[in-house]
């Protein structure tokens, strides 16, 4: 139910999980040097094969590693011993929330009704619920998509969730089966708002603050917002958005850039895993550099760590 009241408040801003790029240490360099954003949501919890549970499954989410910005882990589960399993060690660990994801969707996750390929099966999300509520020692949110190959598979599914006691729905506006292709589906965003009485949190090409401004005109019952790819590829977007004052965006980026290196630097195996980190970062943030193609391309073809850092600071200086 959408309240006018909630265009008055600030919103809440969430870091989207992206596999790959966002983990425990990006979301801690992030946060020292771009402000904005008030919690975080991990990349998801990958369930093992064979068992329910191995340490090195909850190493991105240790509390020790995240002690600068709020985090919510995130599992995959459809077992529901083996996401009860994980969530009670979770909650000794001190969270207070778990979230279930119904939303990601990468081929092989789905392929396996797992993710966003889940939701064409709604009586095995509600099997799931009904018997992992009643013994979830935390509170459980959901991320989705509107369905995997029809737009309506989510909104049927909504009435049934409103008998959960849900903390929220983050609803990613596209379909599992479209990845990332495409527009985001707002009108069927505003359906699945009228048709859930949970709290609601919209995620999806949220790209600019003028782009923010108007789906916060168009939703005043959302406070809540989701911001993934976007602060990527400008990581001053959470601060722009709540009218946060920075230091020269050039004088900032390049610090943040030296500090994520030089920890990937430390932690991964060798020159070939420590650039396909970085790579994978500048996919996005090659459009902060225009032309974007010109800078990722550029990237895109470093072999070495000494042409990598060159390359860098072409651009860098590029847009100083």
């Amino acid at each position: 139910m959408q309240q006018n009241d909630q265009m008055t408040k600030e919103p809440e801003l969430v870091l989207a999980p992206i596999r790959g790029i966002t983990d425990c240490h990006f979301r801690t360099i992030f946060h020292r040097h771009f402000p904005g954003f008030d919690s975080a949501l991990a990349p998801f919890i990958n369930p093992q094969r064979h068992s329910s549970f191995h340490p090195k499954q909850i190493k991105d989410v240790l509390p020790e590693r995240n002690q600068s910005l709020a985090v919510v882990p995130q599992l995959l589960h459809t077992d529901p011993e083996d996401f009860l399993f994980l969530a009670c060690r979770l909650q000794e660990l001190g969270y207070k929330e778990v979230n279930w994801n119904l939303g990601c969707p990468a081929p092989m996750v789905t392929r396996k009704n797992r993710g966003s390929g889940l939701l064409p099966f709604p009586e095995q999300i509600y099997s799931f619920l009904d018997h992992v509520i009643p013994r979830l020692p935390m509170q459980l949110s959901i991320k989705t998509r509107l369905g995997y190959e029809k737009k309506d598979e989510l909104l049927s599914i909504l009435p049934r969730l409103d008998a959960y006691p849900l903390s929220e729905i983050i609803i990613h506006g596209r379909l599992g089966s479209q990845l990332y292709r495409g527009d985001v589906d707002r009108e069927s965003v505003r359906r699945c708002l009228e048709n859930s009485k949970h709290s609601i949190v919209y995620n999806g090409d949220i790209t600019a603050k003028d782009i923010f401004f108007n789906l916060q005109h168009q939703f005043p019952g959302i406070n809540k917002w989701m911001i993934g790819r976007g602060a990527l590829a400008n990581p001053f977007l959470a601060g722009e958005i709540k009218g946060m004052k920075v230091m020269e965006q050039g004088e900032r980026l390049k610090p943040f850039h030296d500090e994520l290196y030089l920890c990937y630097h430390e932690i991964l195996d060798g020159p070939a895993h420590l650039l396909g980190r970085m790579k994978q970062l500048w996919v996005y943030l090659s459009e902060f550099f225009p032309p974007q193609q010109k800078s990722w391309k550029k990237i895109k073809k470093c072999k070495t760590e000494e042409k990598y850092q060159q390359v860098v600071e072409e651009i860098f200086s590029g847009r100083r």
